[in-house]
């Protein structure tokens, strides 16, 4: 009997632990699954504000986080360089990721590459 109560005992360990780790795992993915919605978003946005692609660069960057799965909380503009911020439901919790995206410094201002 004893015994039987022991392996009981260590299958349900191991059943929580399993558990707990998948919920790690989904969150991981979701995670980035959510930073590729937003690093797409701001990318959108910067090519709307450069007349790389038609449209307002704001609403371009919701219609591809809304395209991801996530929902846009953010847009900035400072010139043709867009900043981002998304969020998803991770059951009851709500995580965002923000991301930026543009032409790169002015070439001048950095120093030369060795």
């Amino acid at each position: 009997m004893a015994g039987t109560m022991v392996a009981v005992g260590a299958v349900a360990a191991c059943a929580v632990l399993a558990s707990g780790l998948a919920a790690v795992g989904a969150a991981a993915v979701a995670g980035q699954r959510l930073s590729a919605a937003a690093d797409a978003s701001a990318l959108a946005a910067a090519d709307a504000a450069s007349g790389a692609v038609p449209g307002i660069p704001c609403e371009r960057a919701g219609e591809i986080a809304v395209a991801h799965g996530a929902e846009l909380e953010a847009c900035e503009l400072d010139e043709l360089i867009a900043t981002v911020t998304v969020s998803t439901r991770l059951g009851p919790l709500e995580a965002l990721a923000s991301a930026r995206a543009g032409p790169p410094p002015d070439s001048g201002s950095q120093r030369p590459h060795r």
